[in-house]
């Protein structure tokens, strides 16, 4: 733990314009019960340009923050590799100044925790001088694109497009069986309870589109390389929808199909099929229509030509 002995004044970066005082002190005060939290701001411990203020107060440009004399939890310095950090800059697609799109490596972690130390965020809060968020997540075994934000502004923007479908994500995965060549749209809500993702009619709006591109067969299996639109984000989305459909992720651990998998093994697949080919928003930056695309990686692509 780290005990801070005297008060800190804390001046308000672009990144946090706009936000609650609340959730502004939960970022700066980790470890710190949201009770505790709460209590002094109500007690009028916490301080906004010398004046009280209540949870729900948004931050404005150059507010100066008085947090008092409180223990956090203290945080060990993180410091990437230099292998991991020449791995994310030759991973980027597009950088503005409001934020980049990278294409995200099969097997790495958005964030760290859950057994891993450092995840992209913090490898590049490291090497960013202006605060860096992340605008939307993938999955660990998911490859593809990844925004992040460098600006508050930027990201409540495309926070807005997300709940608005006005940002398209499009996805390539090979699921199991072969599938008729038109659109498929999966309506069906998904409830996320403590280990997995399920359909349930007590979950959340979620709506996949499953465009069939080709379809393989081989041998006993058959197999189809789909591109999938989606029109909301929830956790593991398109695999449970894919699973739902009865044409499961090719080597999905979670959702798969056993005997499928391992017949992909066989044929050289060693991880999950899917991959966020490409994204595309309105920049908040330059207001104009921006499509990123990342390429299918090497490995999936040769294991395609062998089929």
């Amino acid at each position: 733990m780290i005990n801070h002995d005297s008060p800190r004044f804390i001046t308000v970066d672009d990144f946090s314009v706009g936000q609650r005082l609340d959730n502004y002190l939960i970022k700066q005060l980790k470890g710190v019960p949201k009770s505790r939290i709460y209590r002094i701001i109500r007690k009028g411990e916490v301080r906004v340009n010398k004046g009280r203020k209540k949870a729900d107060y948004k931050l404005n440009s150059e507010d100066v923050v008085r947090i008092p004399p409180i223990r956090t939890s203290s945080a060990k310095d993180i410091k990437p590799s230099e292998d991991l950090l020449a791995l994310l800059n030759s991973s980027i697609l597009y950088e503005d100044k409001g934020l980049v799109v990278i294409n995200k490596r099969h097997g790495m972690a958005v964030h760290g925790g859950s057994g891993v130390s450092i995840g992209i965020i913090e490898a590049l809060k490291s090497q960013y001088k202006e605060p860096i968020e992340l605008v939307h997540r993938l999955d660990r075994a998911t490859s593809g694109c990844l925004i992040l934000a460098k600006k508050r502004s930027v990201l409540k923007s495309l926070h807005e497009q997300l709940v608005n479908h006005e940002l398209e994500k499009r996805y390539t995965a090979l699921v199991k069986d072969t599938w008729s060549k038109k659109k498929h749209t999966i309506d069906a809500p998904i409830y996320q309870n403590s280990r997995y993702s399920v359909i349930d009619s007590k979950g959340k709006e979620s709506i996949s589109h499953f465009h069939p591109i080709k379809n393989f067969q081989l041998g006993d299996f058959g197999a189809s390389l789909v591109e999938v639109l989606i029109e909301t984000g929830r956790t593991h989305q398109i695999r449970v929808h894919a699973q739902y459909a009865k044409h499961p992720v090719a080597q999905d651990n979670k959702y798969g199909d056993r005997l499928f998998d391992q017949f992909m093994k066989k044929k050289g697949l060693s991880r999950l099929f899917l991959h966020a080919s490409n994204i595309t928003f309105t920049n908040p930056i330059t207001k104009e229509i921006q499509k990123v695309t990342a390429p299918l990686p090497d490995d999936l692509e040769d294991f395609l030509n062998k089929l």
